[in-house]
């Protein structure tokens, strides 16, 4: 049976800017954690895949928040797509906006980083440090996080796939770089887009258990 969820449309507020958001919650339960999602270059909180994900965690109990980074102006410089500084600053500007958010008891706050927006949720993270939990990054850029890598203190669990080759290859380097409990996994089959059959449900099924794990812990 699924769970029961309450979800609405939010604005988060980074300091001048308004976002357009989507905030869910498990009906009748409190939360037991919120993850924020950073989606990649080229997409939006409308992320399909991202989508699917955020509902296999609210399913495991957590709340989720998925948010566009930019304004649509914003988006239209392709700078600012690859800005990956500025998007950790959304992120960071995400969470603190989260903290207002009295429904939520103060919970945990992990981060799901997809592409590009992984390496923003390992800058936002790294700034924060013990404020934020845990997090997943999946057919993500963890190497685009640069000198945050080793400053990250959450747990991190990178999801590649197993065709994905290069950017298999560049988060191994970046596990490398980093100092805090990292996991590794590769989901055999898979392209970077996760499109080939079970493998986006392979991703949702290990990020939901790593956050659960974390939040719980």
């Amino acid at each position: 049976m699924s769970r029961q969820i309450n979800e609405r449309d939010v604005v988060v507020t980074a300091g001048d800017v308004r976002l357009p958001g989507t905030l869910t919650t498990p009906a009748g339960t409190d939360a037991l954690g919120t993850v924020v999602f950073a989606h990649g270059s080229g997409s939006s909180r409308l992320s399909r895949r991202n989508v699917a994900v955020a509902r296999r965690l609210v399913e495991a109990g957590c709340a989720t928040l998925l948010f566009d980074l930019l304004t649509e102006p914003e988006a239209a410089d392709r700078g600012n797509v690859f800005d990956i500084a500025l998007l950790g600053r959304r992120v960071r500007a995400a969470t603190e906006w989260l903290r207002g958010r009295t429904e939520l008891g103060g919970a945990a706050v992990g981060y799901f980083g997809a592409s590009t927006g992984a390496a923003a949720a390992l800058v936002a993270a790294a700034d924060l440090g013990d404020e934020v939990a845990a997090v997943v990054s999946r057919g993500g850029r963890p190497d685009l996080a640069g000198d945050a890598l080793p400053r990250v203190t959450a747990p991190t669990l990178l999801l590649v796939g197993s065709l994905d080759v290069e950017v298999l290859r560049l988060n191994e380097a970046a596990r490398r770089r980093m100092r805090t409990a990292t996991k590794l996994i590769v989901v055999e089959g898979a392209g970077h887009l996760f499109e080939e059959p079970g493998t986006l449900e392979a991703v949702a099924d290990a990020a939901a258990t790593w956050f659960v794990d974390r939040f719980e812990s």
